[in-house]
């Protein structure tokens, strides 16, 4: 979500504007309709600052107006808006800034938390896994192998089949082994990894 913030880590001691992209290149497109980069075409000329969030992709802006001169008790994105739609701003409500506290106290309970989060992610996301390395090709993919069979041929096949039976239980091809035989051994998980490589081909 847009707005005003400061953090040591990314922006030092100034006071900075963070635009949700999304939100600001929308206002853009429906108030002037040029075409070109909201940030490149409007920001950039009016004298606002693009400040990297280090290596996200997020930024924050400083400029005149929006975070330079300005009262932080009373502050609005009117002076951005004017720069981007070319209409002046009717913001009347004052917004608050958002302060990154980044003590060792503060970034250890934010690791921890993310830990958390990402922990209960990365778990669910093994078990699915461990379930579909056990379940057994689907009719849906063995169908759907058979045509990719035919189409890349067999050479094709035993190349990628190799690799997506590697570090499973499932043995490749045996030289006299029909292929629809093979493909029958696969486990789900190995057949979705097989059709990826297939298509891809």
């Amino acid at each position: 979500m847009s707005g005003f913030a400061r953090d040591t880590k990314y922006y030092g001691d100034r006071l900075v504007y963070e635009p949700l992209e999304r939100k600001w290149a929308g206002y853009h497109a429906r108030y002037c309709g040029c075409g070109r980069d909201w940030l490149e075409a409007h920001a950039i000329p009016a004298g606002f600052t693009v400040i990297p969030r280090g290596k996200t992709g997020y930024y924050g802006l400083v400029g005149p107006g929006l975070t330079e001169g300005v009262d932080e008790e009373a502050l609005t994105a009117n002076a951005l808006w004017e720069a981007v739609t070319g209409e002046p701003g009717t913001q009347t409500w004052r917004e608050q800034v958002h302060i990154t506290c980044r003590s060792p106290e503060a970034e250890a309970a934010r690791k921890a938390a993310n830990d958390e989060y990402y922990g209960h992610i990365r778990e669910e996301s093994a078990k699915r896994k461990a379930v579909a390395e056990k379940t057994p090709i689907t009719e849906t993919q063995l169908t759907y192998l058979t045509r990719l069979i035919a189409q890349v041929g067999v050479q094709r096949f035993d190349a990628e089949y190799v690799k997506a039976v590697r570090n499973t239980t499932i043995d490749p091809r045996a030289p006299r082994e029909r292929t629809a035989t093979a493909a029958k051994r696969l486990t789900k998980a190995a057949a979705h990894k097989l059709i990826d490589a297939l298509v891809a081909s």
